[in-house]
């Protein structure tokens, strides 16, 4: 509860009497604590904005992660078209994010599925909301990129580059931000933060900082334009065997990953969007502060767990240590825990990435089974291991955690944790919609792009690489003849010292 400084009440305490002068003097008290609780209030604001836009950046940094790892696991032909693609993510999805997406995401007041408020767009009067600021914008604009950066791992090595604009584009301005509504908006149908408490099952699904909202989104939409598009050339034989077409550089992909591991301590910690917020009062020194830090605990032992178990089960299942199934199998342990990084124990982050690493070897034997061609295991790991988080979640959620990150007493939480089923029930409902929604309008828009003639490259093209047809020239200079300024007279050899003389000097 807000208290006031009054005047008339501290006079009373500074004399029996009530004179001008103690009414002056408490006038003067009241003033002086005014000023200092607004000091107080402002640096409040401030740590809190600091942390939201020091987290966007973190986020952004992730877009380095996506383009080194996809880089990395592309062939050496591919390598210049696919960095292409993660800067068109970020350039491309700023401004459809800018002019549509985050009033589709965020508008408020609006209804239960859509933004709509007209000040959002294009950001007309944002800040002038209260509570309002641009580094919020920045925040989740960092988030719907790193979805689009998901989905383009899926159609790498054989994709038209206007179709990247294109899906780029609408994902970041319609399909993302419609499905950050439903989950994170303050008037989202199944959002766990609901303003008028309105909750589905009286809880609402909970999905802290995005397994279903970035990760699903990415890997389903990315699934449907891989399967529009079909497997590369030579990716399975005549007889239907898979034949593996490796990346190009172990170390990018290791590079990349660990880029990616440095910006989720962003994603899922800086998902409190603030920091200076206190919990309880008999507890010192407690508050989401706390919580930040446990959140980050959670996030290294899911993805630290998950990289383990895939590094000694795939020694098991194919004979050997392999550094880049440890880095994916790292990775979909993150996309896991992800949604409840928050609010479970950090022990129960270690059973989430057990199993996430399971549900990363399980959907790539699938894919191999049906003949299904991810470059980048893209839909596997985001959209498998990201169902398994929500699954998760309201499996292991705890009820204090819940009820501090969602301010609220008696809320459903983990099944598993004696919290009953509503809220596995929630986020079985997110699953679905997800997959639902993202089939609905991105599977037709890979498929009229295919109709068009603006999905696949040829197959000249795909065999011959696309940095060479479509690019210009390779990424990489493998010798001095491609240098064209050596090219008109050959090598020009330095001259001998003796055999130009030097002129004299003269006075």
């Amino acid at each position: 509860m807000e208290t006031t400084c009054s005047a008339k009440d501290l006079a009373l305490l500074l004399s029996s009497s009530n004179s001008s002068s103690s009414l002056a003097a408490a006038t003067f008290l009241c003033s002086q604590f005014s000023n200092i609780s607004n000091k107080l209030s402002d640096t409040t604001y401030a740590v809190d904005n600091t942390y939201l836009l020091f987290s966007a950046y973190l986020v952004f940094a992730m877009q380095l992660g996506f383009a080194m790892l996809c880089a990395g696991s592309v062939r050496a032909k591919n390598t210049m078209n696919i960095m292409l693609t993660n800067v068109l993510d970020a350039a491309a999805g700023a401004i459809s994010y800018y002019l549509f997406g985050f009033a589709f995401a965020f508008g408020t007041p609006s209804n239960g599925f859509i933004g709509r408020h007209h000040s959002f767009f294009a950001l007309s009067s944002y800040p002038e909301r209260p509570g309002a600021d641009f580094s919020f914008f920045l925040y989740q604009w960092a988030f719907a990129i790193a979805a689009a950066g998901i989905t383009s791992g899926s159609i790498a090595e054989r994709t038209q580059f206007v179709a990247y604009l294109i899906y780029s584009s609408f994902l970041t301005g319609f399909v993302y931000p419609t499905v950050s509504h439903w989950f994170w908006s303050t008037d989202g149908w199944a959002s766990a933060s609901r303003s008028d408490n309105n909750l589905l099952f009286g809880s609402g699904a909970i999905d802290f900082a995005g397994s279903g909202v970035v990760h699903m989104v990415g890997g389903i939409a990315g699934l449907w334009g891989a399967l529009i598009e079909g497997p590369r050339i030579g990716r399975f034989d005549r007889l239907g065997r898979s034949v593996a077409l490796r990346g190009h550089s172990a170390s990018l992909v290791v590079l990349g990953t660990f880029l990616l591991w440095f910006g989720w301590y962003g994603f899922n910690p800086g998902s409190f969007l603030t920091i200076l917020k206190g919990y309880e009062k008999s507890r010192p020194y407690y508050g989401q502060w706390s919580a930040v830090g446990r959140t980050a605990v959670t996030t290294t032992l899911a993805g630290c767990t998950s990289a383990l178990t895939t590094l000694f089960s795939k020694r098991l299942l194919a004979g050997h240590w392999n550094v880049i199934d440890v880095c994916n199998g790292l990775l979909g342990g993150f996309a896991a825990i992800t949604s409840g990084c928050a609010v479970v124990e950090p022990w129960a982050a270690i059973v989430c990435g057990f199993v996430a690493s399971w549900v990363l070897i399980g959907f790539n034997l699938l894919a191999k089974k049906l003949k299904y061609d991810d470059p980048l295991e893209a839909a596997q790991l985001h959209g498998g291991c990201g169902a398994w988080g929500l699954i998760f979640t309201g499996l292991f959620a705890t009820k204090t955690y819940v009820n501090e990150v969602y301010s609220g007493d008696g809320r459903p939480y983990g099944l598993l944790m004696g919290g009953g089923g509503k809220l596995l029930a929630a986020q079985f409902v997110q699953i679905v919609v997800i997959i639902g929604w993202v089939s609905v309008t991105m599977g037709p828009l890979f498929y009229g792009l295919h109709k068009m003639n603006l999905l696949r490259i040829s197959a000249e093209d795909e065999m011959a690489g696309m940095d060479m047809t479509r690019h210009g020239g390779f990424a990489y200079a493998y010798n001095d003849e491609d240098d064209v300024s050596v090219k008109p007279w050959g090598k020009v050899e330095p001259t001998s010292r003796s055999s130009t003389p030097t002129p004299p000097l003269t006075a």
